[in-house]
């Protein structure tokens, strides 16, 4: 069971399972969404993810015509984001306290990463979403 939380720990949650790799995503979106060269996420199923505390505590930003990226409302912490109509939600793994056995498997939208971004590792880059 993976499990999780915010920053103030007011929001928590557990997926049973991933839905796909752990990947590195370069897109300008996450980069402003979370203030960092990239933000690091993973798929679960929506009927393997559920909140276990602070569901009311929520806020949700639409930053992509039905994307949705969701956040405690009290210390902001981004927890999931949700295209609406796909079977899964999208983890911020950052948020992971316990339960994750997964490392990265790839960078994905490197086409949009930071010009002082000069990531060094040997994960396989890919210049938008990775391939099926």
């Amino acid at each position: 069971m993976i499990i999780g939380s915010c920053l103030c720990g007011s929001v928590a949650y557990e997926a049973e399972t991933l839905a796909g790799p752990v990947v590195h995503c370069h897109c300008r979106t996450c980069q402003k969404a979370h203030s960092a060269a990239f933000a690091t996420t993973a798929r679960v199923k929506r009927e393997d993810f559920r909140w276990t505390r602070g569901r009311d505590g929520l806020g949700a930003y639409p930053s992509s015509p039905g994307k949705l990226r969701h956040f405690c409302t009290a210390c902001g912490s981004h927890i999931i984001s949700e295209w609406t109509h796909e079977p899964w939600v999208i983890l911020r793994i950052a948020s992971v306290e316990g339960g994750l056995d997964a490392d990265p498997a790839c960078h994905i939208w490197v086409s949009h990463q930071a010009d002082w971004d000069h990531g060094r590792d040997e994960l396989p880059r890919y210049p938008e979403g990775r391939p099926a």
